[in-house]
């Protein structure tokens, strides 16, 4: 069977995008407030019983009343009309780990607040909701043309952004404006924020990671990945403060939860804020992402963990300081593993030359503004950034995931070298007190002895690594000095530097002025960093930025050519941590030959893989012998009378998707979404259905947790609980539709 050209171009990017089009509707992140122009019919023909105005809507309340952005990073969604909040216990580990300690070890034993004078307050946590947003891309690019150079086109859409952004802040609200399809179009996101969020529960570790590293983006997976907050306001309703006095937060939209569990094939759609997506780049970006940028992270974490790893055995005290650093630094150490596995064994390289092929075969025929060109700049200017891309990821890692001594470092080095713009201004006093508590923090983590190892370790990593034209000038000189012995010159430094413990660092901040500067000035920490930070600003990232530009540019033109060339196909935009909907199927997969698997995981497999006293595979007596007895209450499954832990769905998800709810075909939350499986981690840059699969906790485990677990029952009460679509449960008030507070 023939095709024509333009047909073969669009399966081509069905699979390369991954976004809907008359081919293939799977994948995407959709703008919520698009759905009814573009994605309503294809969803309703896959299941959906909702209208596009119940999933968003600005004149009554809908399903995006009830997602959160949860501080800034991860996705939480309300499941309660007194301001409850669901979200990952990876993503409330932070705060977790904030209030544990040797007596108090909330990460191994879990914490439940029983009344609401118990739940715990967390500085600097946000809650955000989406008010609106709307399209304002005609009013950005006033006065912008094509043929600008890129500063003078950045700077008169910046001054546009800001007028924008202003008149809404009028109304008491925040907004950003956001660039889609690399500068194409411009939406605005009008906000609100809530500051006081409170922690409410969390399981134990051994529940909440239970597989930990092993199991990290892993299927089959038995997590109880979440965590509960609450997010209190002002009497008004409104953003404030944290005070005593706050109450509990009353939404505009609250999510039922399903008791009917999840079968093969039913309708499902995430709904959250997605951080980064790269469909669009070239083959040789590809390219550069294979053999330069995940090989040198990846190398450089390896060290990192194995130093930490070691460290956290020794005793409670020091395991209880690394927990989040460790998992922040596993986590995409093990993503970039499978996502270079996944983009070589799927030939990605090689499809999206394929695509090229087409792409150059379609602007030769209609000859329009020289997109022909575009492909060969690409590989020219790929070909000239791949050493600064090395060098810069590096610096980065060193920087800000290797010795916190670096990370602390490098603020105080910022800060001594703006001290007089500080003074000026009249904001010295006010960034002293900020200094003096992000230096309480890092100190609060700190492990000296490790953090020594993670220094030399991490240098002598950076000395091979980096390109010696780019490397800092100080290190070839210390190396010659110290005659290669990197442990002597790191115990010097950590041995005479103001910046190597909390009193030596707090006592510079209490003495800063003009002559103490002088003195910081020869400070062997200072010395080094700066160095370290001078090398990367002046041979490495003018380099980097300036081909860097060039490629965001041609980006640009890039994708407008695509959508102008292949008018048929509907291009989602990158993810960029804005609000998204992206739908598909509950699913078992089959990701390698002869492996087939299916789309949910039981308690009992939990048991299976129970080793006692392992740190990762330990479980709490309580939960081994709720299993012993069979007691799952209601939250057993209807059909097999199993409890499900875990289920796998085709939605199109990646970081900052993690604490989304997995919703059903009638807007109740059936999951809570929090890692994909290994073969999936590439769907970043190209997106596969057949293979890419989103895993979730099963809503009922999470119920159970609560309930049979922790003896929170009273956090029960307040849910929604749904029997059978539109059938609320015993004892529940629940309701189909999402829960819509009076306004």
């Amino acid at each position: 069977m023939r095709y024509s050209n333009i047909l073969i171009v669009l399966m081509v990017c069905g699979f390369l995008f991954g976004g809907s089009s008359t081919v293939s509707a799977q994948g995407g992140m959709w703008l919520p407030s698009l759905l009814g122009e573009l994605n309503e019919s294809d969803m309703k023909s896959k299941g959906l019983q909702l209208s596009a105005d119940d999933i968003y809507s600005i004149n009554q309340s809908s399903l995006k009343d009830a997602i959160v952005h949860f501080g800034g990073g991860c996705t939480a969604e309300v499941i309660s009309d007194e301001g409850l909040i669901l979200t990952n216990h990876h993503c409330g580990y932070g705060e977790i780990q904030s209030h544990s300690s040797v007596d108090n070890d909330y990460l191994k034993n879990g914490f439940w607040a029983m009344s609401r004078s118990e739940e715990l307050p967390n500085a600097g946590l946000t809650a955000t909701f989406l008010i609106r947003m709307e399209d304002v891309t005609e009013k950005v690019l006033v006065g912008v043309t094509d043929d600008m150079a890129k500063d003078t086109r950045d700077g008169i859409i910046k001054v546009n952004i800001d007028k924008v952004v202003a008149e809404v802040e009028k109304e008491g609200y925040g907004a950003t404006v956001k660039a889609f399809y690399y500068g194409n179009e411009y939406y605005m996101f009008v906000t609100e924020t809530y500051r006081d969020v409170r922690l409410v529960g969390a399981p134990p570790s051994s529940i909440g990671q239970f597989g930990q590293d092993t199991d990290n983006w892993v299927w089959p997976r038995h997590s109880g990945d979440f965590s509960l907050f609450r997010i209190y306001a002002g009497s008004d309703n409104k953003p404030a403060d944290y005070s005593p006095s706050n109450r509990p937060y009353k939404p505009k939209a609250s999510l039922p939860i399903s008791l009917g569990g999840v079968n093969e094939g039913d309708f499902t759609m995430v709904y959250g804020f997605p951080g980064r997506t790269q469909q669009y780049l070239p083959s040789y970006a590809v390219e550069s992402v294979l053999e330069v940028v995940n090989p040198t992270r990846i190398k450089v974490r390896e060290t990192s963990l194995d130093i930490i790893g070691t460290a956290m055995q020794e005793s409670d005290e020091i395991r209880i300081q690394y927990a989040a650093k460790q998992a922040r630094i596993s986590n995409y150490h093990k993503k970039w593993i499978g996502e270079s596995w996944g983009l070589k064994r799927m030939r990605a390289i090689d499809k999206k030359r394929e695509f090229e092929a087409e792409f150059m075969k379609l602007a030769a025929q209609k000859g329009t503004g020289g997109y022909d060109k575009l492909l060969p700049q690409f590989k020219r200017l790929y070909g000239g950034i791949t050493e600064y891309s090395r060098s810069k990821a590096y610096y980065e890692e060193l920087m800000f995931y290797g010795a916190d001594f670096f990370y602390l470092a490098f603020n105080m080095v910022r800060l001594i070298d703006n001290y007089e713009s500080y003074q000026e201004g009249g904001r010295l006093e006010g960034m002293l007190k900020r200094y003096d508590r992000f230096v309480q923090r890092i100190y609060k983590d700190n492990h000296q002895p490790t953090d020594k190892k993670l220094m030399k370790s991490m240098l002598q990593l950076y000395m091979k690594g980096v390109d010696k034209g780019q490397q800092a000038d100080i290190l070839p000189l210390m190396e010659k000095k110290y005659k290669g012995n990197w442990e002597a010159y790191v115990d010097m430094v950590y041995a005479l530097s103001a910046f190597s413990t909390e009193k030596k660092a707090k006592a510079v901040l209490g003495n800063l002025n003009a002559s103490a500067i002088k003195k910081i000035k020869k400070d062997p920490g200072y010395m080094l960093t700066k160095s370290l930070m001078e090398a990367y600003e002046t041979k490495t990232k003018p380099e980097y930025d300036r081909m860097n530009n060039e490629i965001q540019d041609l980006l640009r033109t890039y994708v407008k050519a695509m959508r102008e060339l292949m008018p048929d196909k509907r291009f989602w935009p990158d993810a960029n941590s804005t609000l998204r909907l992206t739908y598909g199927k509950v699913d078992g997969s089959e990701p390698r030959d002869a492996v087939t698997y299916k789309h949910y995981t039981v308690l009992e497999g939990v048991r299976a893989k129970y080793i006692p006293g392992d740190r990762e595979f330990d479980l709490p007596p309580k939960l081994l012998q709720l299993l012993e007895d069979g007691d799952y209450g209601q939250y057993a499954d209807p059909k097999d009378g199993l409890l499900h832990v875990n289920f796998t769905a085709s939605n199109h998800t990646t970081g900052g998707n993690s604490g989304s709810p997995v919703i059903n075909a009638d807007g109740e939350l059936i999951g809570l979404n929090f890692d994909r499986s290994w073969e999936s981690t590439m769907s970043d840059i190209m997106y596969n259905p057949d293979i890419c699969r989103n895993i979730a906790v099963d809503a009922r485990y999470i119920l159970f947790i609560i309930d049979k677990f922790a003896g929170a029952s009273h956090l029960i009460k307040e849910m929604k609980l749904v029997d059978v679509p539109g059938k609320a449960a015993p004892k529940s008030d629940g309701q189909m539709k999402p829960n819509k507070a009076k306004e």
